[in-house]
């Protein structure tokens, strides 16, 4: 269980995959500590609240597992698709110095690939194929912040911070997962605008399905690490700011049907504000009448961004493409107008987002989720994960007091680490 060369490691921390929410979430946050601290888990009854065959390891869980076990130089068990009760999900982080390898033809996935210029080490590149469309931004969630914090980027003889550019082939548009848009219009802009975090560059090669024909996609990320012994500051989301703008994005099979979900949107959004501005990023066919998306991003006057989108997935027997349309532009503009109404500087599914940085960072960060307005699940079950395996605990309203982690240090090494069973 421990790499080669360092200690042997603490007795794995057992977490039960059925906590609170029980879905791949709580695993996805469990290996992103994991990888960056060292400290062994034990993942039992995976997505074990998930019902019958959808329980268990799915293909972007199992993606992101194996590529995180061989950058760290892991171990692991129990790694198959759909295994709810696999007898174990291990993963232990050992951070291997320098010992970054160039992927050749036939070696696992995962590992780096040097890529240099005139001797000079200039990035470093990685592939993460997935033979089914599942979510790319869930396997990307999951590695994230060792990509950002771990300090892989470590070149002896070299300061410069070397960039790491991953692909990675699966869906960009998954029901119940965030599509690429949302992670570029709300998550990317949050994270660099608010948290420090070097802006982050994506390019969509091509579009991967979960509706109409299953297709696989691929997307590329260009990511600038965080400096060695870099210390994420703290952070205080509060003060929203009033509504200044709105960006309409709109995937449909045809112009005619992206027309009228831009109208709709367009008459419903200024009777609800008929001073915002709206912009539309995104307008591009779909491919199939099966795929019917569109996603709405307040942008506010404080630079904070809230979005709701919907991969149309209800059965459309009977209805027309207008109906469809309809049902669309209703249910988001009313789901949009609901976060406003809350007044937070988060969305529902950036709530859960945050938790890890602000676990990470140093001091007491704190996001304003609302008024009149619990935590959501999967934010209660991420709150937990950070509880039960850095220690980090959030008070009543949220707010985090954390550890200050910085980039590249042993944190084994601290006293106080969690050594529980």
């Amino acid at each position: 269980m421990s790499g080669q060369g360092y200690p042997t490691s603490p007795t794995p921390i057992h977490l039960d995959g059925t906590t609170l929410e029980g879905g791949g979430q709580l695993l996805r946050l469990a290996l992103s500590l994991s990888s960056l601290t060292q400290i062994p888990i034990y993942v039992t009854d995976i997505r074990g609240k998930r019902p019958g065959k959808v329980s268990g390891l799915k293909a972007s869980h199992l993606a992101g597992v194996k590529w995180l076990s061989n950058a760290t130089a892991a171990t692991t068990e129990g790694m198959e698709v759909k295994n709810p009760l696999a007898a174990e999900q291990r993963l232990q982080s050992t951070r291997v110095k320098n010992e970054h390898v160039s992927r050749t033809e036939g070696e696992k996935e995962g590992v780096w690939e040097d890529i240099f210029d005139n001797g000079q080490l200039v990035r470093r590149q990685s592939h993460i194929p997935m033979s089914s469309p599942g979510s790319i931004l869930l396997v990307l969630q999951a590695i994230l912040p060792y990509l950002l914090m771990s300090n892989c980027n470590n070149v002896e003889g070299q300061k410069t911070v070397v960039p790491l550019r991953v692909t990675i082939e699966g869906g960009t548009n998954v029901s119940s997962s965030p599509s690429i848009e949302y992670f570029s219009q709300v998550l990317l802009p949050m994270l660099s605008q608010k948290l420090s975090i070097p802006p982050i560059t994506t390019s969509l090669h091509k579009r991967g399905w979960s509706t109409g024909r299953s297709e696989i996609g691929s997307v590329t990320f260009d990511i600038e690490p965080l400096p060695q012994a870099f210390v994420l500051p703290t952070f205080s989301f509060q003060d929203r700011g009033e509504l200044a703008k709105v960006h309409v994005s709109v995937l449909a099979p045809e112009a005619t049907a992206r027309n009228r979900i831009r109208d709709k949107v367009t008459a419903q959004l200024l009777a609800y504000s008929p001073e915002i501005e709206i912009l539309f990023p995104v307008d591009e066919n779909s491919g199939s009448e099966k795929r019917l998306y569109l996603l709405l991003v307040a942008e506010t006057s404080n630079g904070y961004r809230l979005g709701r989108d919907w991969l149309f997935d209800e059965k459309a027997r009977g209805l027309s493409m207008e109906q469809l349309c309809e049902r669309l532009v209703s249910k988001v503009v009313k789901d949009l107008k609901k976060e406003l109404k809350h007044g937070g500087c988060v969305d529902e599914y950036m709530q859960d987002q945050t938790v890890v940085f602000q676990a990470l960072a140093a001091g007491k960060a704190e996001v304003d989720c609302g008024i009149e307005r619990e935590a959501t699940l999967h934010t209660k079950t991420a709150r937990w994960v950070t509880e039960q395996m850095i220690g980090a605990g959030f008070d009543e309203l949220g707010r985090c007091q954390g550890l200050g982690y910085a980039v590249g240090e042993d944190f084994q090494k601290r006293s106080g680490m969690p050594l529980q069973a």
